[in-house]
């Protein structure tokens, strides 16, 4: 057997190549891992701490602590910062809409609940000083200060009434005032309407009754006028009946023969409704009023026999 020591010096030195040689290729791969998680490192803090992004319908403004918020407004895409140093606030550019309600008052003292549909953005080349003044949430400490505001001014100049009949006029007054109160904030408001009016349950059953009584009163002033005709129409056909009696009378009075004239027409016209009937009827001479054309004929002998009766088939 040969020990360590029994070895001969050029064993010993090729053991010891042999180590550094193992020495320097771990000490390479040492290295590449380093540098490879110092890559990863890097990029992880480039991606997540030094770029951002910018969605569409977004605009960002930049804070820096050496400077504050600075003038330039950043538009959509992918920008960078210093991390720690630069901070972005992001707003939303987009049109959005939100329901406001109010309570107020009109001019003859009737409260008014009404819903206001608003839709608003913010001015883009005005967000860095929107941010200085009013923040992010710029919407809830604005919009409903102003709005109320507003629908109290335009309301407390109309009744109840005109609330209902001038309704688009009410609502672009609102929108006049509004949008010129929300530009004082970097507001823009692209449409401005009143979606719901309604008023006390007292007011509501108080114009009911109203309506109720005035067509009533509409009804009853129809049949006043409706009974005043009738009663002119009656009184004209008295006046024609009594003018056609005066009439009659003095054509009797200055020709007898009149009545016989009636008599005959009285007659013509009983036997002309019996001739078109199917049933026989008898009458006799008196009640066919046939008397009358035996005087005017002077035939008082054919008026005797016709007594006995005219058979009509």
């Amino acid at each position: 057997f040969i020990t360590e020591g029994d070895a001969g010096p050029g064993k010993r030195e090729g053991s010891g190549g042999m180590n550094r040689i193992n020495v320097q290729v771990n000490r390479g791969a040492v290295n590449a891992m380093l540098g490879g998680l110092g890559l990863l490192t890097g990029g992880y803090v480039l991606v997540n701490h030094c770029m951002f992004n910018v969605e569409g319908g977004h605009r960002a403004i930049m804070y820096s602590r050496f400077g504050g918020i600075t003038d330039r407004v950043l538009g959509e895409g992918t920008h960078f910062r210093i991390p720690w140093v630069q901070r972005p606030y992001i707003y939303n550019v987009r049109s959005t809409p939100r329901n406001i309600k109010s309570l107020t008052g009109s001019r003859d003292l009737q409260m008014v609940d009404i819903n206001l549909r608003v839709i608003y953005r913010p001015q883009t080349e005005s967000l860095p000083q929107m941010y200085r003044t009013l923040g992010l949430d710029y919407d809830e400490r604005v919009l409903p200060s102003i709005v109320n505001e507003v629908l109290k001014s335009v309301v407390a100049q109309y009744n109840a009434i005109e609330l209902i009949v001038k309704r688009e006029q009410v609502s672009t007054e609102v929108r006049n005032r509004l949008q010129e109160r929300a530009k004082d904030f970097f507001i823009l408001l692209d449409d401005v309407s009143i979606t719901h009016l309604a008023f006390s349950p007292q007011f509501t059953s108080a114009v009911e009754s109203k309506q109720v009584a005035q067509q009533d009163a509409e009804r009853a002033k129809w049949i006043v006028e409706k009974a005043t005709e009738e009663k002119k129409s009656i009184i004209i056909a008295a006046q024609g009946e009594a003018e056609a009696a005066k009439m009659i009378a003095n054509a009797i009075n200055q020709n007898p023969g009149f009545i016989e004239l009636r008599e005959i027409q009285y007659a013509k016209d009983v036997a002309e409704t019996l001739s078109t009937s199917s049933n026989k009827v008898y009458l006799n001479s008196d009640a066919l009023l046939v008397s009358g054309i035996a005087r005017a004929l002077g035939r008082d002998e054919h008026q005797s026999k016709s007594k006995g009766g005219w058979l009509w088939n």
